[in-house]
């Protein structure tokens, strides 16, 4: 459908995630980026139907917009969609009916950020739970088990701004109970336990069936290779049976995956499960990133490169975290693991046709509205291009889980 709201907004993504490290929702920050455009909330939430649909895994929005969020507020979201309200709206009597309102018809209600004055009593038990910035967050100087004196704390947190492993464990001890984004950075560093235990025997035996793959070598020998691992292939089956992959028969082994698929087709989904094979509770949300990247990136060319570039794009995706899963450069880990010219000279050079595509992905995963835009005017593409294939690479990723 066509829709005017997603030609003026530039949308994000970030994962909730909680103290199992399992990503409970999605947040979906919309921007605003011309101004002077008047923005539709039914226009946004008829684009976010299409992505979570009712009874869906539960989305959060974070509308940046104050215009737009007000008339949102006096729209009718799905049950499923969650409404982030900034504090210093939630305080103004103005809005304490159209609140209470969304709290009855179903919504879950987040408070974001801590309130400049008293709420109004009758609006306190509509909100579930509260979005608090780990710079101002009071807990952080509270001994455990005692409350400053006059604080009243009837909701639990969430925590937002989290950069380190060692605030994400406090946060977490504090009673968070998830947290907004990933520390992928700090997670995957070298002094982290979590990157000690990245490179898995699955990995392993993945790398060299990517290569088998990528020889072109008989089935029985790729059989052979994938029975050192039952729950790699057990892994394999379930991605390509996903709604995702678009089969029309469902495929019962891997030597019929291999006849339905062809080998290219097979390398990319190989590619997807590498991203994916660490066993380490700390790589999840890592792992979640490496999926949606590649997504994302084959979205942003679905309608415009042929076969050839959406394989190929998908991978610089999902590939762009193997440096941090591994631990090694990926000049040296390229080595081992054959891939396309394009998608070494993004990963390794960080330039190429593929780059770009990659910059924008990262853009993305960080809410940074203005660069968003940037990447997108030097890619040729319009805001409502770009925001379409987030929204299709959300509704994919939901159908892999």
């Amino acid at each position: 459908m066509d829709n005017d709201v997603l030609r003026n907004i530039a949308l994000s993504y970030s994962p909730m995630v909680d103290r199992n490290r399992k990503v409970t929702a999605t947040r979906l920050t919309v921007s605003s980026l011309r101004t002077q455009e008047a923005l539709k909330a039914d226009h946004l939430l008829a684009a976010i139907a299409e992505v979570w649909p009712e009874g869906g895994q539960p989305v959060s929005l974070n509308i940046m917009s104050e215009t737009l969020l007000n008339d949102l507020l006096r729209a009718k979201p799905l049950s499923s969609v969650m409404v982030e309200i900034p504090s210093f709206i939630a305080c103004d009597p103005a809005n304490t009916e159209v609140i209470a309102q969304l709290h009855a018809n179903g919504n879950t209600l987040l408070l974001h950020g801590r309130p400049p004055s008293l709420l109004p009593r009758e609006i306190l038990p509509c909100f579930k739970h509260s979005i608090i910035d780990l710079a101002d967050d009071r807990r952080k100087n509270e001994i455990p088990g005692h409350v400053e004196p006059g604080v009243v704390r009837s909701m639990g947190f969430i925590q937002s701004n989290v950069r380190t492993v060692a605030e994400m464990e406090n946060s977490f001890a504090r009673g968070a109970l998830a947290i907004l984004g990933w520390p992928i950075e700090d997670v995957t560093s070298t002094e982290s336990p979590a990157a000690s235990r990245a490179g898995q025997p699955d990995m392993a035996v993945l790398v060299e069936l990517i290569r088998r793959v990528d020889e072109g070598e008989d089935i029985d020998k790729l059989e052979v290779v994938l029975k050192r691992d039952p729950t790699l292939a057990y892994q394999l089956m379930r991605y390509i049976n996903s709604p995702a992959f678009g089969l029309s028969v469902e495929i019962g082994s891997f030597r019929h995956a291999i006849m339905m698929l062809g080998y290219k087709r097979l390398k990319r989904w190989l590619a997807l499960l590498l991203a994916t094979a660490s066993k380490d509770a700390n790589m999840r949300p890592v792992m979640f990133a490496s999926v949606r990247r590649g997504i994302f990136m084959e979205q942003l060319v679905a309608h415009t490169g042929d076969d050839e570039t959406r394989g190929e794009v998908f991978i610089c995706g999902v590939f762009s975290l193997l440096d941090k899963l591994f631990q090694k450069p990926f000049g040296e880990l390229l080595k081992t693991i054959p891939v396309p010219e394009r998608v070494y000279q993004a990963l390794v050079e960080g330039e190429g046709p593929h780059h770009p595509y990659l910059e924008l992905a990262r853009a993305v995963e960080t809410e940074t509205a203005p660069v968003i835009n940037e990447y997108a005017e030097h890619l040729l593409m319009s805001l409502q291009e770009v925001n379409r294939a987030v929204l299709g690479t959300l509704t994919m990723a939901n159908q892999l889980e």
